[in-house]
């Protein structure tokens, strides 16, 4: 029997141990005549090495080489296929970590552990996770403690406590036990956590950590912050989720003190999550010096390689809108994905700067669903929507999110009737709409004050079983109330569980535009009742209902009171209300006396809601002042010159009237749609404008109707309302 040389095993050991490229390996036959007398320490460490690669790859996402790597390997450990396996899972490939499971020649408890976690990060594979947890051999903590994340993760809590309670004593603290604290969490569950939790003989830092996180996703920070003082050992983690929670909350102060309190612990370590964390904080909250500083600090600290970190930076310097610096840090970054160029792209778009958006949007080397999708939001925002058609057109996979942003795009700018056909395309595409989408349809409806096409949806949204989402049932009662239904309006509200702020607005507005301004401000103290925060949508729903029922002195109180008790300055929508309400009821000298205490430049809506009120009341020199003003701001608008022109002849001054019209017909002006509004912009409280097509805005406070504008009484209307079809005459 011939051996090998010491040399030429030496020598062939070391062109495979040199090769870096699992491609380049070739197999090296040993003759039939020589084999190796033992099994060499070179041979194992060169096993260990293969094995170790294996698992680079597939953390590194590059299963090829992995594939390579372990199809090459001349001898296969247990370690081996389980490593394998392992990659296989990590890249999604449950099919073929499977079929590497049934392969293997022999298994141990860490390979049927990583079998049982492939299928428990899938919550689909839960099944076969437990069938294959009951096949075990033999079971160790780790293997009760993946089974119980797997229940956990698939909100199977009854399962979770079953596998619990069947545990070892010995294995239950606290690997066991904080898989079950998390499913619990993931639920929502807070009190059967800390149950679990105080039950716990021997705890760790993540069982810790792990109910502070709980406090705190739960709004409980004192809580929180007495179990995180009570800890005898905190690690960054714990640090980190403290700090999140009091950020959450809204308290940047406490929670940024927090942070600079950690940084002074010699035992805790910054890391990057940490510091993204306070960067987004500094982003939302605008605070622009702490923000800098912070950038500052993770690059001290050499963080400016981490991508997510840099992501993060990029999303903050945009909500400063300081775009140079942006898209420095974005040039400034060694590594970069596809979300850099996306947060850079999502900074230009909301920023209106669509045409520089536009160019990074081409420059991208690669472009995923949420790029596409950025693009067409900022030519939306623009008004562009054949442009957005035709990026949509152009776009390689379509998903619920980018039919959505066209449909919303469509919304956004009045083009209902292009809205609705999209979505019925959508249907027939098979694709499910989400609730943004019925969101964007049941607006689109309103818009269209088309009931019929309203009922339609909300049938879809019960068949999707979404009836319940809070963004479609704000959605809903704005859309029953705009079409004149505000009975089903409000038995809709009545529906939502945890009505929010957005509910209680839109309920507010719709008893407002419908005549019930007292149930519009029985509403609005349920609101405050219920600790929810008015804000200034709120407010304009409060004095729009006391607009339609006359209640002046209310008026006044609720214009006061935003800024004396919620510090909410009033903006040229809520001036334009209270003249609005002012001139209606009469007294337009202090609607004139409110008009020149307006801290900014009154708008077209201001001086619109004069001239109405003036043509009720026959106010000939107020009227002939909003109107100058209006000539002023809306030189091509007609309805100033078609409400003077009445007033004037209203007044036994036909000759000025006269003189009016003709001064519009020189400049060339025409009646337009929204100008009919003006023969009714002086009705009596108590009326309901309904639009039967599109619906455009003015720049002032009050919707304009375009055609057939159909003014109806509602029941038990407000004195001398007046039913009128207003004719669009030239």
């Amino acid at each position: 029997m011939l051996l090998l040389s010491k040399r030429t095993y030496t020598h062939r050991y070391k062109q495979l141990s040199q090769v870096t490229n699992p491609y380049r390996i070739r197999r090296y036959s040993t003759p039939s005549n020589q084999i190796l007398s033992k099994p060499s320490l070179k041979s194992s460490k060169y096993l260990v090495y293969c094995n170790t690669q294996i698992t680079k790859y597939g953390r590194s996402r590059n299963l090829k080489d992995a594939v390579s790597v372990f199809s090459l390997m001349p001898t296969k450990s247990v370690v081996s296929w389980t490593a394998m396996l392992t990659a296989y899972a990590d890249n999604g490939q449950i099919e073929k970590a499977r079929e590497v499971f049934d392969e293997m020649p022999e298994r141990n408890i860490a390979s049927w552990n990583a079998m049982i976690t492939a299928y428990v990060r899938n919550t689909r594979g839960t099944g076969e996770a437990s069938e294959l947890f009951r096949q075990m051999p033999e079971r160790n903590a780790v293997s009760y403690a993946a089974m119980i994340t797997g229940f956990g993760r698939a909100g199977m809590m009854e399962k979770a406590e079953e596998l619990y309670a069947e545990t070892p004593v010995i294995w239950r603290d606290p690997v066991c036990s904080n898989a079950l604290i998390a499913g619990y969490l993931k639920m929502g569950e807070l009190k059967e956590a800390i149950r679990v939790f105080e039950g716990m003989v021997e705890k760790d830092v993540v069982s810790w950590s792990s109910i502070v996180d709980g406090y705190c996703k739960h709004g409980r920070i004192g809580e929180a912050r007495d179990l995180f003082d009570r800890m005898t050992e905190r690690n960054v983690v714990t640090w980190t989720t403290m700090i999140n929670g009091y950020l959450r909350t809204g308290d940047f102060r406490d929670g940024f003190e927090f942070f600079l309190e950690m940084r002074r612990e010699d035992s805790v370590k910054t890391n990057p999550t940490t510091i993204t964390i306070i960067v987004e904080a500094c982003g939302y909250c605008v605070r622009y010096e702490e923000g800098c500083q912070v950038h500052g600090l993770a690059l001290r600290m050499g963080f400016e390689r981490d991508v997510f970190l840099g992501n993060s930076v990029i999303t903050m310097y945009s909500m400063f809108g300081c775009l140079d610096e942006a898209s420095n840090v974005f040039n400034w970054m060694s590594k970069k994905d596809i979300v850099s160029s996306n947060c850079l792209l999502q900074g230009y778009v909301q920023a209106q700067d669509t045409e520089e958006a536009y160019k990074i949007f081409l420059k991208m080397p690669e472009k995923d669903v949420v790029s596409w999708t950025t693009m067409i939001t900022g030519f939306s925002s623009k008004g562009l929507t054949q442009k957005c058609i035709e990026l949509f057109n152009q776009m390689p996979e379509k998903d619920d999110v980018a039919w959505t942003a066209v449909i919303s795009g469509f919304v956004n700018n009045g083009e209902y009737e292009e809205a609705i056909s999209w979505f019925i395309q959508m249907l027939h595409k098979a694709v499910r709409p989400n609730p943004l989408t019925f969101s964007s349809v049941l607006s689109a409806s309103a818009g269209l004050a088309a009931l019929n096409q309203g009922l339609q949806i909300h049938a879809h949204v019960l068949k999707m079983d979404m009836e319940f989402d809070l963004s479609i049932q704000n959605s809903l009662v704005s859309m029953y109330s705009k079409c004149g239904n505000v009975l089903d309006a409000y038995g809709i509200f009545q529906s939502i569980r945890a009505p929010n702020t957005i509910s209680f607005n839109s309920m507010i507005t719709a008893f407002a535009q419908n005549g019930y301004g007292n149930e519009s401000i029985r509403l609005f103290k349920k609101m405050k009742d219920e600790g929810q925060e008015p804000n200034q949508v709120t407010f304009l729903g409060m004095l729009s209902a006391c607009t339609h029922s006359g209640l002046v002195e209310e008026g006044w109180y609720y214009f006061k009171s935003m800024r004396s008790t919620y510090n909410i300055e009033p903006g040229p929508d809520h001036y334009a209300c209270m003249v609005d309400l002012l001139g209606r009821s009469g007294f337009l000298d202090e609607a004139m006396n409110l008009i020149n205490s307006v801290p900014f430049e009154p708008h077209s809506g201001i001086w619109g809601a004069l001239l109405g009120a003036s043509r009720t009341h026959i106010r000939l020199d107020l009227a002939n002042l909003a109107a100058q003003k209006l000539f002023e701001l809306e030189p091509n608008n007609a309805t100033p010159y078609v409400v003077l022109s009445d007033i004037c002849s209203a007044a036994g001054k036909g000759k000025d009237g006269e003189q009016v019209r003709i001064t519009k017909k020189s400049k060339g002006i025409r009646k337009s749609p929204e100008d009919s509004m003006a023969a009714v912009s002086s009705l009596p409280y108590g009326t309901i404008r309904r639009v039967n097509s599109k619906r455009q805005r003015n720049k002032g406070s009050r919707p304009l109707a375009v055609e057939d504008c159909v003014m109806y009484s509602q029941v038990n209307p407000a004195p001398n309302v007046i039913l009128v079809t207003c004719l669009i005459v030239d």
